[in-house]
């Protein structure tokens, strides 16, 4: 007897596997236990879970608990992904004749089945969504020149990703950290020896009056020798691992901005005068929860067991003692995610994210200031 191979379904995965990773930047991601099928995520795209299915489905009760497996995996992904929302388009490349696809309407998961590219037509909500698919999914090549074309492809876009993660996560020195922590410690012995802090500080008051610097200048100042410290070692801690991520320049745009977003939070609840690096350190926390969420594949373990619960156990601690100026640290946390969103991730942000975060942030200070200044 000899076995049927169906080179057929083979080509068909591979040209969408082309097409969703080499064109439409969609990463696979690893599902235990699943066999026969790719899993591939796109945060990005309003499908952000594309599956092809190359597994035999030979009736509805298979294709139903197909259905119930994919809501589960979605969902998982959807909490690890902090998604509020999910589509998936499940791509079926080897469905029995029997199965009836047409009766399931699936809440957010889209059916097709695909066993060549002419089948794409057929799906309005492809062709929509992807309205390039039937261009790209064309090849001259057939058999083995075709599989080998793309995963040449896939190979060559797999070395470029590597050289990008080398560029992000190789060690760099911490020139703007260090910049950093010296300024404020040397403004720290400055200030305090000529008695100057609480002309400088943050405070409604003067803020009202026009001494719009204080937004500012605040961030840089210290209570006493123990609340240096702290912020600086912290500063030191988390600055100098984000400061390579992000690069100098936008690590230290994303520092100043998350100290003014503290800073106009601290004034909207508080008259009291404020000081500390603390609004502008809860940025950088929250600038690395927004770069983790674009490489949460390297990241994903450390933003949920390190910097959730860092940022959670401070704002604890900040409502539990009276002289911590809490919402300095929210306001600060809000900044850094909207400025970091802002000024961009490397090789993840596109435009619009970065417009609309620069929008976002505008609206964030401005909403603050108009409420401060006219209550």
């Amino acid at each position: 007897m000899h076995e049927v191979i169906n080179l057929n379904g083979d080509e068909i995965v591979m040209k969408l596997l082309g097409y969703f990773i080499n064109e439409k930047n969609y990463n696979p991601i690893v599902i235990r236990g699943v066999q026969n099928e790719i899993w591939l995520e796109n945060m990005m795209e309003e499908y952000k879970i594309v599956r092809i299915v190359s597994n035999y489905i030979h009736n509805n009760e298979q294709l139903e608990i197909d259905i119930h497996k994919t809501k589960q995996l979605s969902k998982a992904i959807r909490k690890k992904t902090l998604s509020f929302k999910m589509n998936v388009l499940s791509i079926f490349t080897n469905l029995g004749d029997n199965v009836a696809l047409q009766e399931y309407d699936v809440p957010r998961i889209d059916l097709a089945s695909v066993t060549d590219t002419k089948d794409l037509e057929k799906y309005r909500f492809i062709i929509d969504n992807f309205p390039d698919i039937m261009k790209k999914t064309t090849f001259t090549e057939k058999g083995m020149e075709l599989f080998m074309k793309i995963t040449g492809d896939l190979a060559e876009k797999n070395r470029g990703e590597a050289m990008m993660n080398e560029d992000v996560f190789a060690p760099k020195k911490p020139v703007i950290t260090v910049s950093l922590v010296v300024i404020n410690t040397v403004l720290y012995f400055l200030t305090t020896f000529l008695g100057l802090v609480d002309n400088f500080a943050v405070n409604r008051f003067f803020v009202l009056n026009g001494e719009y610097y204080r937004l500012f200048t605040g961030m840089f100042l210290h209570a006493n020798i123990v609340h240096l410290l702290f912020n600086m070692y912290a500063l030191y801690v988390i600055g100098s691992q984000l400061e390579g991520f992000l690069g100098r320049y936008k690590y230290l745009a994303v520092y100043l901005l998350s100290g003014l977003g503290g800073s106009v939070l601290s004034i909207f609840f508080s008259n009291g005068f404020s000081v500390g690096a603390s609004g502008a350190i809860f940025g950088l926390l929250g600038s690395l929860l927004y770069f983790g969420y674009h490489y949460r594949v390297y990241l994903e373990t450390v933003v949920k067991s390190q910097i959730i619960p860092l940022i959670i156990f401070n704002l604890i601690i900040g409502f539990s003692f009276s002289g911590i100026d809490n919402w300095a640290h929210i306001g600060g946390l809000i900044g850094g995610i909207l400025s970091t969103m802002a000024v961009g991730v490397k090789y993840k942000s596109t435009k619009f994210e970065m417009v609309n975060g620069c929008i976002l942030y505008l609206i964030y200070v401005g909403a603050v200031l108009f409420m401060v200044f006219n209550r």
